[in-house]
């Protein structure tokens, strides 16, 4: 009866499988210590963790063990008293008793307490990170996520794809993020990178014809931390060759959704999909959550021959704020300054009464202007309207800056909603010599209807690339990507790359496609995102084994540390002092 694949040498099943189908079975059971209580002299209860659960042993007399003690317990399952039944667990029904426990390791009093009913400090927590991966939080997270990579494997293979490692020392490649660097002791003065993906290698595997190539990625990225980026993060990376946008869309949904079947036990719906112009003008950015409303208007048209300055813009977006009437002047105020350190001019604001408009601009609105705020979406009497007038890609960021502040539920909240965001900008502004920047890469596609543009109208060339998003969170993004040189060599000119340069960055790629690129498109997503969501988490330090603080400092080995003289040595590599 018990599991051959709980079974080991020293132990008989898990402590959570211990139920009324054993009763009157002698069994031996692994784990830590989590309480012991002693009634008097003559018995001890003592419960006894590992990472399927929590089962009770009962020992006649008195046992020297302590909280977190290591220990092997032997005992027959019997049932419960009547009255000490505890449904909360899975073994509450059943006890060990008659026990013999044989202490496998001892164990000094733990930092902090590790059953989840206390706060604790971070920095404690990553400091006794092994400690903290013992609490039952930590363990559904980690096991979480190793079914989401299962079934993220199983879904790329079930659709003919082929997994391959890439190398994580690599040439480095200017561009994009910030790369750490790798110094060479076999070739003193030169280094490796450690990769920001496995873009250019994916794509030279499909010059090589693999075909459909995926990979669970370990990437890295020397930028500043926050609640949804660490430098070590996890990536699936799929390529295709002979694919085309909706493909790769197809491809992933299919394992997006089968990982959150697997996480959740429900099958969301098929994944919506909007336009980068769409998401910007509707929601104010390009990655917008749609768990929740406060979707943006255009009063352009209504404010077209404006007599208020304040209004006097190439548009006007509004934005309700259900009840938010009753913000004070002070918070009023703060969204204002929120908007102007967005690069707004100004932020308006309008209370709903029952008597009209309250605000400072009020009486300044002829008819038509207040009337279009006060029914603006829909907005009723104790809800308030933000407007802002400005250029359009800056108003409707600033009013979807505001939108997530002012709305945006906790991750565990609300019902998952997945979005592809499609034809983004092939160029974003210029940038120091004048030169076009990339939006995505400059191995991405332009939409084939607007090559006649990338000359003479950069700015408005849509590319071949998406994003993937959930609830607000861009999970990744991924492009077509340009395989003939005709128009591989039109968009270095745009971006101000020479001919000798574009040799120089990135050769080895370019002189792999003369000799037959097929035609490729692919996608990377955050792993690390996505399983931080499914786990209600609001940073995804809680869904990775070892992550680094804010600082990017490793707490518990002390990372990162001098290296040795001997070391440096041998590396030719000089450290300035400190500044």
């Amino acid at each position: 009866m018990t599991s051959n694949i709980e079974k080991t040498s020293l132990r008989d099943l898990l402590c959570g499988s211990v139920t009324e189908e054993y009763l009157g079975k002698k069994l031996t059971v692994c784990g830590w210590v989590a309480k012991r209580r002693e009634h008097g002299e003559h018995l001890a209860f003592v419960d006894i963790r590992d990472r399927s659960g929590v089962v009770q042993a009962v020992v006649d007399g008195s046992v020297d063990v302590r909280s977190e003690y290591v220990v092997r317990v032997t005992g027959t399952v019997t049932s419960r008293p009547t009255g000490t039944i505890n449904d909360k667990l899975t073994t509450g029904k059943v006890e060990l008793t008659d026990c013999v426990i044989e202490i496998l390791s001892a164990a000094e009093p733990p930092p902090f307490q590790l059953d989840d009913r206390v706060e604790i400090d971070e920095q404690v927590r990553l400091r006794y990170r092994y400690l903290d991966l013992r609490r039952d939080k930590m363990q559904q997270n980690l096991r979480l996520r190793a079914a989401v990579n299962a079934s993220l494997r199983a879904a790329m293979d079930s659709q003919g794809f082929c997994e391959v490692e890439t190398p994580l020392l690599w040439a480095p490649t200017p561009e994009g993020a910030r790369e750490f660097v790798v110094p060479s002791r076999l070739h003193p003065g030169e280094f490796y990178v450690l990769p920001q993906s496995p873009q250019i290698a994916k794509q030279l595997l499909m010059v090589g014809g693999f075909d459909r190539y995926y990979q669970i990625a370990r990437c890295l990225r020397d930028e500043d931390l926050r609640a949804d980026r660490q430098f070590e993060f996890t990536q699936l990376d799929i390529e295709a060759s002979f694919a085309t946008q909706e493909d790769i869309m197809g491809f992933i949904s299919k394992a997006v959704l089968d990982a959150a079947e697997v996480a959740t036990g429900t099958r969301p719906t098929e994944i919506a999909s909007m336009t980068w112009v769409e998401a910007l003008d509707l929601y104010g950015t390009d990655k917008p959550d749609l768990r929740f409303g406060m979707v943006l208007q255009d009063l352009s048209s209504v404010f077209a021959q404006t007599e208020v300055k304040a209004f006097a813009a190439p548009i006007v977006k509004a934005m309700r704020v259900p009840g938010g009437a009753e913000f004070s002047r002070s918070k009023l105020d703060a969204l204002t300054e929120q908007a102007k350190a967005l690069g707004a001019k100004g932020l308006a604001w309008f209370r709903v009464t029952g008597e009209g408009l309250d605000s400072p601009l009020e009486r300044f609105l002829n008819d038509d202007e207040q009337r279009a705020i006060a029914t603006c979406d829909g907005a009723q009497v104790g809800d308030l309207v933000l407007c802002v007038a400005d250029e359009h890609v800056l108003a409707c960021r600033t009013l979807g800056s505001l939108r997530v502040t002012l709305g945006s539920p906790p991750v565990s909240q609300g019902e998952p909603k997945y979005l592809w965001v499609t034809e983004f900008p092939m160029f974003e502004g210029v940038d120091e010599d004048g030169n076009l920047q990339a939006a995505h890469h400059p191995f991405t596609m332009p939409h084939l209807d607007d090559l006649d543009l990338i000359e003479n109208e950069p700015l408005k060339v849509r590319s071949q690339a998406y994003d993937l998003v959930l609830n607000g969170w861009e999970l990744g993004s991924g492009s077509v990507r340009i395989h003939r040189s005709d128009i591989q060599g039109r968009i270095f000119a745009a971006l101000g790359i020479s001919d000798e340069e574009a040799e120089s960055r990135f050769g080895f790629l370019m002189g792999a496609f003369k000799f037959g690129a097929p035609p490729h498109a692919g996608f990377a997503f955050g792993i690390d995102r996505l399983v931080a969501i499914f786990a209600g988490e609001e940073n995804i330090r809680e869904v990775i084994a070892y992550p680094k603080t804010q600082s990017g400092a490793d707490v518990m080995t002390g990372a990162p540390k001098n290296l040795t003289e001997r070391q440096i040595r041998e590396l030719r590599i000089k450290i300035q002092p400190k500044v």
